[in-house]
């Protein structure tokens, strides 16, 4: 069974984690006192050489930061590779350009863009709204997606251009905005709200788990599924780097709380690569502080439930199981009752009725295979079902077929010819009594055909239709009248 895990480091951009607590700093800025909101951000980051103060020991925390010194300073933060870069273009930045390198990576990884005129304004100081859509690019943050009227911004309400990434960081809780109305997009960001951000930023995206389509060689994600322990155990969103439904390519995990739980990522049969779809167990642990989310991939098949429809007849009480051919597994294996169709485990309310029946009886299954589960009722009568556990087309659980034994049906068609289709001896036995135009069929191999009823003087039927259902021994055979219902 091939299994492996994928850590953390693995799936996100590489950046350098925040250090834990307060930094132990060499450097104090005079005009930075602890006391700022923004002064554990501004001394951590100074003391990994992501920002710096001036010759005079000052930070002004309160000027404004470039667009140009904000590229130096994420490029940083996220670790880019600044040593190898292409010329972005940008007719206002040349190679001696102090902030070039910088510009250049994060232009490359399409982290920023130019005002679209061939310029990049390195000096022109940075909005509070570019520097949100440059953390969420740079931190590869979960697009989730908002409309206009979710936004608590009275300035931030269009849902076009910036916006959809200032709601995110907030979401987040990177930022609360500039008052609990306004987050004032246009506003230059002054360099201790920059530091805090960027930390807040950093903190926030740091147990964020990311998987994206083209690390499997496919082209977009066509599904999801996560089977929690509950519900609140980590949040999934579904997202695009374009914000694009359309193109659903990435997929963040956030975890909420310790626990475990099972997730699946599938791809639609039109890719042409082999597997359509990765399964994984999910652990989460608090380390040092901070959640931890773990992946291991897994093609385990899990216990699962084989529901047999006994349409409240007699109280079940009993359930024996084999194999399909004879061998007895258990004389009596646990069975739970249910009312409920829907659901894979059924509540306390969903199932028993007062006298005992149900809807159906669910047990466990553990294995690919076939097998014959014998229900007997509370007055001493016996229904065998056939069930088949197959791999097909699952994530996790396999797929589960039930049919209950039922050899032969009856149907009363009234006068008239009936006409039996070719080939139709091969999957049932079909017998008419000419005197209580009883139609009888006996089942004998799966599969399904219409008689035709030529004297037939009713617009409303058809035919007749047969379906036969076969699991090893056990034959399930259904005789019914194919009615049309009109428009």
């Amino acid at each position: 069974m091939k299994k492996f895990f994928i850590t953390l480091g693995a799936l996100l951009l590489a950046f350098s984690l925040p250090l834990s607590g307060k930094a132990a700093n060499t450097k104090q800025f005079s005009d930075v006192p602890s006391t700022k909101h923004f002064a554990e951000a501004v001394y951590e980051l100074a003391e990994r050489n992501i920002i710096g103060g001036y010759p005079d020991g000052t930070f002004k925390p309160g000027n404004s930061i470039t667009r140009g010194q904000a590229a130096a300073m994420i490029s940083k933060l996220v670790g880019l590779d600044t040593k190898n870069v292409k010329n972005p273009g940008f007719k206002d930045v040349s190679t001696a350009n102090g902030y070039y390198k910088a510009i250049a990576a994060m232009a490359e990884k399409k982290i920023i863009n130019g005002y679209g005129n061939g310029r990049f304004g390195p000096n022109d100081p940075i909005t509070r709204a570019q520097m949100a859509s440059i953390l969420v690019k740079a931190f590869d943050l979960p697009r989730y997606s908002f409309k206009a009227s979710e936004s608590p911004f009275t300035d931030v309400s269009r849902g076009t251009g910036h916006d959809p990434n200032i709601l995110i960081i907030y979401k987040m809780g990177i930022t609360t905005g500039t008052s609990a109305d306004t987050f004032s997009p246009n506003a230059p960001i002054t360099r201790g709200q920059a530091a805090k951000m960027m930390k807040a930023t950093e903190v926030a995206r740091a147990p964020i788990t990311t998987l994206r389509a083209k690390d499997f060689g496919w082209t977009r994600f066509m599904g999801i599924s996560d089977y929690n322990t509950g519900s609140d155990l980590f949040e999934v969103v579904w997202s695009s780097d374009k914000y694009d439904n359309q193109a659903l390519d990435t997929v963040h995990l956030i975890p909420l709380k310790e626990g475990s739980g099972l997730f699946s990522v599938e791809v639609g049969y039109h890719e042409p690569q082999k597997g359509y779809y990765r399964a994984y167990y999910v652990d989460i642990k608090e380390v040092d502080g901070q959640l931890k989310l773990t992946l291991k991939e897994t093609d385990d098949f899990l216990t699962t439930k084989a529901v047999m429809n006994t349409d409240n007849k007699k109280q079940v009480v009993n359930v024996a199981l084999s194999t399909i051919d004879g061998k007895v597994l258990s004389d009596s294996v646990p069975f739970t009752r249910c009312n409920s169709f829907t659901t894979n485990a059924c509540t306390d309310q969903e199932q028993t009725n007062a006298d005992g029946t149900s809807r159906n009886i669910r047990i466990d299954i553990e294995k690919e295979g076939q097998y014959i589960a014998t229900l007997r009722f509370i007055d001493g009568n016996e229904i065998r079902y056939g069930i088949e556990a197959t791999k097909e087309s699952s994530i996790f659980f396999y797929r589960i077929r039930t049919v209950e034994e039922r050899p032969s049906a009856e149907l009363d068609m009234g006068e008239g010819r009936h006409v039996l289709p070719a080939g139709s001896g091969e999957i049932a036995e079909v017998t008419k009594d000419p005197v209580t135009n009883i139609l009888k069929v006996n089942g004998k191999k799966e599969g399904n055909f219409d008689i035709k009823l030529p004297d037939n003087k009713i617009q409303s039927i058809k035919g007749i239709n047969v379906r036969v259902s076969k699991i090893g021994p056990i034959i399930n055979t259904i005789v019914y009248r194919d009615i049309e219902t009109g428009a």
